[in-house]
């Protein structure tokens, strides 16, 4: 590309976004939220607080970490996923939270793990 022709494109581009910058401007939304936005940091400010301050007393869920240490037992694991496959061949469907399951390693061994893979069909929770 030429450097002429990618100034003419950038400048296009400029115009484009101008305009659009215009219309923006004039919304009324736009003039609402900014005005928000104003009086909210006039407030920090008065109060000395931070937008991370801000953000702690109005988030209703606790973000300390010993928190959720305890939440979970010492020593659990997460469940694995549930995985849904289909052999196209037979109809078969397997369901299994684990690779060791039988039908699943019998097609595997037989038509091999990429392609008895690519017949997962989806994965639940």
């Amino acid at each position: 590309m030429s450097l002429l022709s990618e100034y003419m494109r950038k400048e296009q581009q400029l115009k484009q976004l101008s305009e659009e910058l215009k219309q923006l401007e004039g919304d009324q939304r736009l003039k609402s939220e900014l005005d928000f936005k104003e009086r909210l940091e006039q407030l920090m400010k008065e109060f000395s607080k931070s937008a991370s301050d801000v953000i702690e007393l109005l988030d209703p869920k606790p973000q300390s970490s010993s928190s959720k240490s305890q939440a979970a037992p010492a020593g659990a694991r997460r469940k694995r996923k549930l995985k849904i496959y289909k052999n196209p061949n037979t109809g078969e469907v397997v369901e299994t939270r684990g690779g060791n399951q039988k039908t699943l390693k019998a097609w595997k061994d037989e038509h091999g793990n990429d392609t008895v893979e690519s017949w997962l069909v989806r994965t639940e929770n």
